[in-house]
């Protein structure tokens, strides 16, 4: 890990340092850029906030509370982290039709993309498991999860990544930070501006096969200020069998792996939360169907990369992501 470094003193007309911490968390890098008056070293707090937030959504550690909740064991009490990771998936699960789901876990794990190891797939399989997916059929209860069937698992991983910047980009707020940048996996939050005085300025991901690093290559070059960023493809999480490729979203609705153009999207809103849940969302949809739902939800903005009919790459994006846009590479 690196600790926090000092970059450059006064700027922008505020006076204190700035400073950058990077580190390892949830499987991937976290990289935070923030300007503080005093000079104050986060680093084991944030990473303290880090492992709290595990504790309760980490499908990964047994004794996490969404863990415990899909093992069945009774009365497992919901936390602040676990009941606002819920209820927002909740609503976006309800805004996009189904196609944003965290009770499709067991079938992630069928496909070798969650928390089990894989299983050897076949329709009869898909069609028992799907009898377990659906958020009509869990709902929180006094803080507890009441599941209409056993068999039914939670896997918040495309949510939770993106909520866990927007608690790290909170305790910044409690703090009075007004200049950060927050990102952890490619996921990102920011406020004020950078210590040049500017918007700050995010990239966007080429979706090519196997990078598994943010920041390598770049599509395209946005600056926000006030806003979160989160991006969902194919291109990281995936595996061949057989001559053909799975990638690692599925579709609630068949059971499968998704086959469309849509390589990856890119979604700008108000949290990081919203940001990734609605970015996997897309990636289920497909690019007719994605684009069709930005253009009724003015709300949100997003940059799509996709296949068109001839196999050709294109880009399609929101009219706000345009303005927002500083260039495409």
């Amino acid at each position: 890990m690196v600790l926090g470094l000092i970059l450059s003193g006064c700027s922008g007309g505020n006076r204190g340092a700035w400073l950058k911490i990077s580190g390892y968390t949830q499987g991937t890098t976290y990289n935070i850029t923030y300007q503080d008056p005093d000079s104050t070293d986060y680093q084991q707090h944030l990473e303290q906030l880090l492992r709290e937030f595990d504790q309760s959504l980490s499908t990964y550690l047994p004794t996490s509370i969404i863990s415990r909740m899909n093992q069945g064991i009774p009365d497992v009490v919901a936390d602040d982290y676990f009941r606002n990771c819920f209820l927002t998936a909740e609503e976006v699960y309800t805004a996009t039709g189904g196609a944003f789901d965290i009770t499709v876990a067991p079938i992630v794990n069928a496909w070798g993309f969650g928390f089990t190891e894989k299983s050897r797939v076949d329709s009869t399989l898909i069609d028992s498991l799907l009898q377990f997916v659906g958020m009509n059929k869990v709902t929180l209860r006094d803080n507890r999860l009441i599941k209409e069937s056993e068999g039914i698992m939670l896997d918040m991983n495309a949510i939770a990544q993106g909520y866990a910047v927007d608690v790290l980009a909170a305790f910044f707020d409690s703090e009075k930070i007004e200049n950060y940048l927050v990102e952890i996996g490619g996921e990102v939050r920011t406020k004020g501006h950078n210590r040049f005085g500017l918007d700050w300025r995010v990239g966007i991901d080429k979706p090519i096969d196997g990078l598994q690093l943010p920041g390598v290559q770049m599509q395209a070059i946005i600056q926000i200020s006030g806003k979160s960023l989160a991006t969902s493809g194919n291109y990281r999480r995936f595996y061949e069998e057989d001559g053909i490729k799975y990638s690692h979203t599925i579709d609630p609705f068949t059971g499968y792996p998704v086959q469309h153009g849509l390589l990856s999207a890119t979604v700008v809103a108000s949290d990081c939360m919203r940001a990734d849940a609605y970015a996997t969302a897309f990636m289920v949809m497909g690019y007719e169907k994605a684009r069709q739902f930005l253009e009724e939800h003015t709300d949100l903005d997003a940059y799509l990369i996709y296949n068109d009919e001839k196999g050709e790459y294109r880009a399609w994006y929101t009219p706000g992501m345009g303005k927002i846009l500083s260039e495409e590479l």
